[in-house]
């Protein structure tokens, strides 16, 4: 059985019987804390914005918990002593199972260091244990979201809070492209600009007689699937 536990923001933290990871692990509003990981076997970034990036560096460190991310920002990892394992859009198969790295339409620069390469933004679908978990990561509603339907996502984490990301009517419509069996909201009210109601995005997804349980999580619930 796996079980996502929502730390705020678009941070998730995934623990399966034998694997635990983190999602874009910016803490700020969270009420768990970098130095609250003790054990950890991976962390996925989607890209190098403050508020996706965040505490990556100082848990990988503290945990050796390998990075999967863009090639550009594994490498700026690398070279802080970090295990960090740089992918292009694709599919590759790693102890733990399979990670497709899916793209996103984002901006994508680095809030920790100016004036390094970062290559593009993007999203992970994540396989294991006979389960997969779709993190879109920062993106707008992309015609792309139509091919993960052949997935079949199990969890769908995405961004409802518009201004820079979709906004609850194109996190619908992402919806009705994925189909996945769970959609989990993320990527909301955490700044004046990107204030949604998440119970909206409830009911949209229920009017649209789409076959998708959508589940609101508050800061540090979590749900097994």
């Amino acid at each position: 059985m796996n079980k996502l536990t929502y730390l705020g923001h678009s941070a998730f933290l995934l623990e399966t019987q034998n694997f635990s990871a983190l999602f874009d692990p910016f803490l700020v509003s969270s009420p768990v804390k970098a130095k609250d990981f003790k054990n950890l076997d991976a962390i996925f970034v989607t890209h190098g914005h403050g508020d996706h990036f965040g505490d990556t560096l100082q848990i990988a460190q503290n945990t050796g918990a390998t990075v999967y991310t863009s090639l550009e920002l594994a490498s700026w990892l690398s070279k802080k002593g970090v295990h960090a394992i740089g992918m292009q859009f694709g599919v590759a198969k790693f102890d733990f199972g399979t990670l497709r790295m899916t793209s996103a339409k984002h901006s994508n620069s680095f809030s920790v260091e100016s004036g390094i390469p970062c290559g593009e933004s993007c999203g992970f679908v994540l396989s294991i244990d006979n389960k997969k978990i779709y993190h879109a990561g920062d993106t707008s509603l992309i015609a792309d979201m139509m091919l993960l339907e052949s997935e079949r996502i199990d969890v769908a984490c995405l961004p409802i809070g518009g201004y820079y990301t979709m906004d609850v009517n194109d996190a619908v419509r992402a919806v009705s492209f994925i189909k996945p069996v769970i959609a989990v909201p993320m990527h909301y009210n955490t700044f004046a600009q990107i204030t949604q109601a998440p119970n909206e995005f409830v009911k949209l997804v229920k009017d649209a007689n789409l076959d998708t349980e959508v589940k609101v999580l508050n800061f540090g619930e979590s749900f097994t699937f």
